[in-house]
């Protein structure tokens, strides 16, 4: 999904308002904007037999990317945005117009080539908007001699480019907070910006080497919208296991193959370092131990993972892998005995 540098202008023919059986919403707010992404050419058409009716036809839109709510579907401003018109019956040498719409009017259009996809038609655009502000989504077909013209309903996306830091709330903290948990981290799913959350964008942050604080910027939100920057496993083919990465200094929960639950952690100070190599958990111990250690699992020798109250952004700990006190119960509660642990750089 490569992004050409042309921008799509307001064709001559299509400067009025936004056609009421295209878009049957009102008109909507949002800044003028245009789209970024290369232009599918039409095939050649083809001509029914003389004295043949034209085929009739409908289509329906489904827009790919970014995370929605009941209501709307929120893109990160400059990431890729795939728009898929699904239409029946098919009829070859047929084109689909994508029609963008914004405070009403029609700002951007797209070609594409319908072609066959199984027992209907499909057309796929692809592009990037850069402009923020709320977008309607059309795809229409005109009429040709082969098939009549049909339009699909509105679909609607709102462009955004958020931030948040602790204390923030609505719907932007929630789609964060989301986002992280599909990716694998460890957050509520509240609204709020707390502590959790700001536990979690940590994690995000040293897993995609985006700096080591808790706020959730521009790059964060973008990322984490589009659904990226997962923790990597480093041995998907080894069943359920714990992978603490310490040049991340992250702790990765692995289950199938993939990252159930990340969480920031700090290891071993270079005076007493954490040691490497693959061990199994061979002691459970609940609650706060005289060290003031929190439900520590112990890996090897007096080598456990354990909440403590001070977790900071670098190794600081005699050794031992240090997670928040608030998230040392849910992970002593997924770790079991004899189950493998993989420490490495």
């Amino acid at each position: 999904m490569l992004c050409l540098a042309a921008v799509l202008t307001l064709p001559a023919a299509a400067s009025g308002q936004e056609p009421a059986a295209a878009s049957p919403d009102a008109p909507v707010a949002g800044d003028a904007g245009h789209l970024e992404g290369p232009a599918s050419q039409p095939p050649p058409g083809r001509q029914p037999a003389a004295g043949r009716q034209p085929a009739a036809g409908q289509v329906s839109i489904k827009v790919h990317g970014g995370q929605s709510t009941r209501k709307l579907r929120y893109v990160a401003r400059g990431a890729p945005v795939v728009v898929v018109g699904r239409s029946r019956p098919f009829v070859p040498g047929q084109v689909a117009v994508l029609a963008v719409y914004r405070r009403g009017r029609l700002v951007a259009t797209r070609q594409a080539g319908i072609v066959q996809a199984g027992d209907a038609g499909q057309a796929t655009f692809r592009f990037k908007s850069r402009r923020r502000g709320l977008v309607k989504l059309v795809i229409r077909h005109e009429g040709t001699a082969a098939q009549s013209a049909f339009s699909s309903r509105a679909a609607r996306m709102k462009v955004v480019a958020p931030r948040a830091g602790q204390g923030a709330r609505g719907t932007y903290v929630l789609l964060l907070q989301r986002g992280l948990r599909r990716l694998g981290f460890a957050v509520p799913v509240t609204g709020r910006y707390d502590g959790g959350t700001s536990r979690a964008v940590l994690a995000f942050r040293k897993t995609n080497g985006l700096g080591r604080n808790r706020y959730a910027d521009r790059r964060v939100f973008s990322l984490v919208l589009g659904g990226r920057g997962a923790f990597r496993v480093r041995y998907p083919r080894a069943g359920r296991h714990v992978e603490f990465d310490w040049s991340r200094q992250v702790l990765a929960l692995i289950d199938r193959g993939r990252a159930r639950r990340v969480y920031h952690a700090s290891s071993g100070k270079p005076s007493t370092p954490t040691v490497f190599g693959t061990f199994r958990f061979y002691l459970k111990q609940a609650g706060t131990n005289s060290k003031g250690m929190v439900d520590s699992n112990y890996f090897i020798g007096g080598y456990a993972i354990h909440g403590f109250p001070s977790v900071p952004n670098y190794p600081a700990s005699h050794g031992c892998i240090r997670v928040p006190v608030p998230n040392a119960a849910a992970i002593n509660g997924q770790i079991s005995y004899g189950e493998t642990i993989f420490v490495y750089r």
